[in-house]
């Protein structure tokens, strides 16, 4: 049987749109529809068999009632689904396979404690054979404990596993900024809400010399569609004197998802701050104020370093000396002769965003990194007036 790849990209793309309005995260919808997809491909005898099946998996789970977020502090909703044979891990039942992260398996499970103000639980469980530089669990924990903040995602407690794997426990927050965008979904409110969560987490993070490291739409999470939001994952991070944080003048480049790393750490910089964070959560609000939410960056399928600086100086131009001026210091810069690209005009980069939101992406999108904006200041820019 022969179903040609366009055909079968459009089927996994409807089924994981579909997951996505069952309240699915966007990545999570996709992996899971990419697996329907090809179980369909195998079962069906001819293509219209196969085409049949994929419209009516849409149709008939259209029934299924949209699942409830579950607040920090609400009893389970009755329409929360369980796996009833899942495993107990420590005081927590009925765990449900959530997520799976390169050094963590995120499960979604009922706490025993009839007494808990919180009923559903995250359970990140660490793989310790996963588990490589820059990923540490017990740092994560150490960070999470001194980092504490009405947006920063709150750890419950910890606890040891057989086989040496740590469990964090968290409250199941069921939202994320990653499905609003990709369902174009996101209202002015709920773009305040995030705004104000992103970079007042980033604000008490900085102020303790924590590099969060990884900032993406999926790692902004919304107690409910009218937030707070909390910032999550904080398994890379680095902060400043922990034992098991790199050097300050040494540290990993190997860090941040894709599109969202910033272009010093791809030419080697290891004595970098917290201003890559704030490259980070500019191209977060990029996608936040464009029409139709696409990542300003491209890293290509495979997530090439190449392909993404070709994507960042084809688009913001290739910099001169004056656009960034410490270049020149980096380990891996001239290494590689680019092509002499125009940069954008900020229009055309951000369709439908107003001069106030250009304004803002364009100080912290920015190749130097002491032009870009501090958190704090990030806060008190006009853009947060124009999501009220």
């Amino acid at each position: 049987m022969d179903v040609s790849f366009s055909k079968r990209f459009e089927n996994i793309m409807k089924i994981t749109k579909h997951l996505c309005e069952q309240g699915k995260n966007a990545s999570i919808a996709k992996a899971e529809a990419s697996n329907i997809e090809e179980q369909f491909l195998k079962v069906a005898n001819t293509t219209d068999e196969y085409q049949e099946l994929c419209d009516d998996y849409v149709e008939v789970h259209q029934a299924i009632p949209t699942p409830t977020t579950i607040g920090l502090d609400n009893e389970a909703m009755p329409d929360e689904i369980f796996n009833t044979d899942g495993p107990t891990l420590g005081k927590y039942e009925w765990a449900t396979f959530h997520s799976d992260g390169q050094a963590s398996t995120v499960y979604k499970a009922k706490s025993t404690n009839v007494d808990a103000m919180e009923k559903v639980m995250a359970l990140k469980v660490m793989r310790p054979d996963h588990m490589e530089p820059p990923h540490n669990a017990h740092r994560e924990a150490r960070i999470l404990e001194k980092a504490r903040n009405d947006n920063v995602i709150p750890l419950l407690e910890s606890f040891q596993q057989s086989g040496g794997r740590l469990v964090l426990v968290f409250p199941f927050l069921r939202q994320d900024l990653e499905n609003l965008l990709r369902t174009d979904s996101l209202t002015k409110a709920q773009s305040r809400t995030v705004f104000e969560g992103l970079f007042g987490a980033l604000a008490h993070l900085h102020s303790f010399g924590i590099i969060h490291r990884d900032i993406k739409p999926s790692n902004i999470l919304l107690k409910s569609m009218d937030g707070p939001a909390y910032l999550i994952d904080f398994g890379i991070s680095w902060a400043e004197g922990d034992p098991d944080s790199e050097d300050p003048a040494k540290k990993m480049t190997d860090v941040g998802t894709t599109a969202y790393r910033p272009p010093e750490i791809l030419f080697g910089h290891r004595a970098y701050d917290s201003s890559l964070d704030m490259w980070a959560a500019g191209c977060v609000v990029a996608e936040m104020v464009t029409k139709d939410h696409s990542q300003l960056f491209d890293a290509g399928d495979l997530g090439s370093e190449l392909a993404l600086i070709k994507s960042i100086f084809s688009t913001l131009g290739t910099p001169t000396d004056d656009d960034w001026p410490s270049a020149k210091k980096y380990p891996d810069w001239g290494k590689v002769k680019w092509k002499e690209f125009p940069a954008k005009p900020w229009k055309e980069i951000l369709p439908g965003a107003s001069k106030t939101a250009i304004d803002f992406v364009s100080r912290t999108v920015c190749y130097e990194t002491t032009r870009r904006m501090t958190a704090v200041q990030a806060l008190s820019h006009p853009i947060a007036e124009e999501f009220a």
